[in-house]
């Protein structure tokens, strides 16, 4: 939800998704072909500006949103530094930090072009561009099904939360927990009833084509994409130079 919420709020909500998309496909190519540290800072740096100053994404949900993508990256490093010592067990090998760095870093400027997109795309736009590169249509429907059941979650959630709360469901800690593994199990049930109703729905209407939603017009398309263009070139250019 918060990531939808900071979508539709950027300023650049309005630029085509293709100016976008090819923005954060460069920041992640530039990512993968940097080899030093300095240079995959400045990237990682580069996107996150873009986000935060020329989108206006807030910088509370920005890293709200960043918290659980790092913090399984970071689990992941410590995994890493970690090897077996040949004697059935194992040992810590800060030997292999700078490796392990290096993969951090790379990591989090790919992260950072992805939220890129991500913080400033509403969904539908998304979905949009998806089609336009000829993602498989049965593909697209699943994340429009999956898009619309978060909503219906969320709100069969705080519905039977404030029920829960009305009958003094949330009195103490243990009782507390105890109605949220209730309504956990309850909401397991309901969600998958109305994804049946659903398919029902669709059956009844013999549906066999694939779902649609209203384009949005993009005015001004042309020239975002000519602007992303030239910035992904220059990320390009930055990035190869570690190479030359």
């Amino acid at each position: 939800m918060r990531i939808d919420a900071a979508a539709y709020a950027s300023r650049w909500q309005a630029v085509a998704p293709g100016a976008k998309g090819l923005f954060a496909l460069a920041g992640i190519a530039a990512a993968w072909l940097a080899r030093s540290l300095d240079t995959l800072a400045v990237l990682a740096l580069l996107s996150m500006f873009a986000t935060l100053a020329g989108a206006r994404v807030p910088i509370r949900t920005y890293f709200a949103v960043a918290v659980a993508p790092v913090g399984f990256l970071l689990l992941s490093c410590l995994t890493m530094l970690v090897t077996p010592d040949g004697g059935g067990g194992w040992r810590w090998a800060p030997g292999l930090s700078p490796a392990v760095g290096y993969i951090a870093l790379r990591s989090i400027a790919a992260l950072a072009a992805v939220l890129g997109l991500v913080l400033t795309t509403p969904m539908p736009d998304l979905l949009m561009l998806l089609r336009r590169l000829r993602v498989p249509e049965l593909l697209l429907d699943l994340m429009a099904l999956c898009y619309r059941m978060l909503f219906v979650l969320r709100q069969a959630w705080d519905e039977g939360s404030t029920a829960q709360a009305a009958r003094l469901g949330h009195g103490g800690w243990r009782q507390h927990w105890r109605s949220i593994g209730l309504l956990t199990g309850q909401m397991a049930l309901q969600v998958w009833q109305r994804a049946s109703a659903l398919q029902m729905a669709a059956d009844a209407r013999a549906f066999e084509g694939s779902l649609r939603h209203l384009p949005t017009s993009f005015p001004h398309a042309r020239r975002q994409l000519a602007l992303s263009l030239l910035a992904s070139v220059l990320l390009l250019a930055f990035s190869l130079r570690d190479r030359l």
